[in-house]
């Protein structure tokens, strides 16, 4: 993917890199996330509703480009969507963390969700590409 092709996917809407987000993940088989140095997966805080979440994002472009962004040294990882569904999903619940798919700097507006609501739109996508 090439660097206008990333700038025009980055100008969608929030709805729209969702739609994005659930088509790619399941077509490449993958989630990302951003790691720091110690392996840690980056979580943030939302200060309005008052819980944490994992930002994820469907290609690891987009991942490093919100790191680039935050102007943080972090690094993308890429999660198999199977065990992103089996392992990680339960966890993110058990810890009471939601999920925000494809967030982008340059956009306010959000989805974020819980766990289980995101698991079931993938196994959707999942069953419709089948």
């Amino acid at each position: 993917m090439n660097q206008d092709q990333i700038e025009q996917i980055l100008q969608l809407s929030c709805d729209e890199r969702y739609d994005y987000s659930l088509m790619n993940m399941v077509d490449s088989k993958e989630v990302w996330i951003l790691i720091n140095d110690d392996n840690q997966f980056l979580k943030l805080f939302s200060e309005e509703e008052d819980f944490e979440y994992l930002p994820i994002w469907p290609a690891e472009e987009f991942a490093r480009e919100y790191a680039n962004d935050l102007g943080e040294k972090l690094t993308p990882k890429s999660i198999a969507l199977p065990h992103f569904l089996n392992k990680w999903i339960p966890g993110l619940q058990q810890d009471g963390l939601h999920v925000n798919v494809f967030p982008a700097l340059m956009d306010d507006s959000s989805w974020i969700m819980p766990p289980d609501e995101l698991r079931d739109e993938l196994k959707n996508e999942l069953s419709n590409q089948m």
